[in-house]
């Protein structure tokens, strides 16, 4: 499992650093105005599961989840929901870690 750094995307651009994905998945920060940025360039789709540690009541929050098509990417947001009381961090998942690479983005 890797920890995963936040990069910072000044004003003026960044042509981000991209990690490859972990077979027993990644860690990362989580706050407001990060972003993980997973790009798949496999010929299959890869899901990229996100765990969701806190309960409403007794109940359970669903972990979320993420379909990135073949040669596909997508943006997901690391919000707290995300947060492990542990760790401080998110924990990713991936359905398999072939031919994915990731990077977190800080917003301005």
């Amino acid at each position: 499992m890797a920890i995963l750094t936040a990069q910072r995307l000044p004003l003026g651009g960044l042509q981000p650093t991209y990690s490859n994905a972990a077979g027993g998945g990644d860690q990362a920060p989580v706050g407001e105005k990060l972003v993980l940025h997973v790009k798949n360039g496999d010929a299959s789709s890869k899901t990229v599961t996100l765990a969701t540690p806190g309960t409403v009541g007794s109940l359970a929050v669903a972990d979320a989840s993420q379909v990135i098509p073949a040669d596909g990417e997508a943006f997901i947001p690391l919000k707290s929901v995300f947060r492990d009381p542990a760790t401080g961090r998110a924990s990713i998942t991936y359905s398999a870690a072939t031919s994915v690479t990731v990077a977190v983005l800080q917003l301005p």
